[in-house]
């Protein structure tokens, strides 16, 4: 399934988390945002919450109203696959290569971005594929060429970060796509950025459960949410 709505809880408190410099404008009916029992908490620590009027006990701002968001998701849902499938290829040295990517895009580090694209596209090409099942030996060949592709497009914009958040994120999609095939024995985590290319493309894999968002770095480096965990 290749949409599915996100919970509008969850994107609540991520899209309030991460509004510190992308404030939504208020409601011209005011009446609207003052209804009884309306949810109030804070953008920054949306674990705060309150009424109408409060401030965060945390760091002093005024709380918000928390906003219902439906999203779609445009990448592969990641379901469980059979030990036969998994059992085909080895996604192992694939993965760590986009983490490696995700992880220096997250620090803000460019040229370590654009080295570790390039062994990305080494450990593809070195992935042996013989084994795969022939129904699906197109789709590796189609995913594994594009994630190729992308990698060599971070790396031959070295310094110019935010064009390699751009096809990293392609990237990502390409490995959403692996995933959702061919599974994975590590356990990784799905993560969402809403502010990102306006909800459109600001998700990631992670290993780890903390947010490091390699969209914004140290700009905004803990917004986003965890959509799954992937096991």
């Amino acid at each position: 399934m290749k949409k599915i709505i996100l919970s509008s809880v969850l994107l609540a408190v991520v899209l309030l988390s991460c509004n510190q410099k992308n404030k939504e404008e208020q409601p011209e009916n005011k009446q609207l945002t003052e209804q009884a029992g309306e949810k109030y908490s804070c953008p920054m620590d949306p674990e705060e919450t309150g009424k109408k009027g409060d401030t965060c006990k945390k760091c002093g701002m005024d709380l918000e109203p928390q906003k219902e968001v439906v999203t779609e998701e445009k990448t592969e849902e990641i379901v469980p696959v059979s030990d036969a499938v998994k059992a085909s290829v080895s996604t192992e040295a694939i993965i760590n290569g986009y983490l490696k990517i995700k992880n220096a895009l997250a620090n803000d580090k460019s040229k370590e971005a654009t080295a570790a694209a390039n062994d990305f596209a080494k450990a593809v090409s070195a992935t042996n594929s013989s084994k795969i099942d022939s129904k699906l030996v197109d789709k590796y060949t189609t995913i594994t060429e594009s994630a190729k592709k992308q990698a060599g497009l971070i790396a031959t914009n070295d310094g110019k970060i935010a064009q390699q958040r751009i096809y990293f994120a392609v990237l990502s999609k390409d490995i959403t796509s692996l995933l959702a095939t061919f599974g994975t024995n590590k356990k990784l985590y799905q993560d969402y950025c809403p502010m990102y290319d306006q909800g459109k493309s600001g998700y990631w894999i992670s290993e780890i459960k903390e947010i490091r968002n390699p969209y914004y770095g140290s700009e905004m480096l803990t917004c986003g949410g965890m959509i799954k965990e992937i096991k």
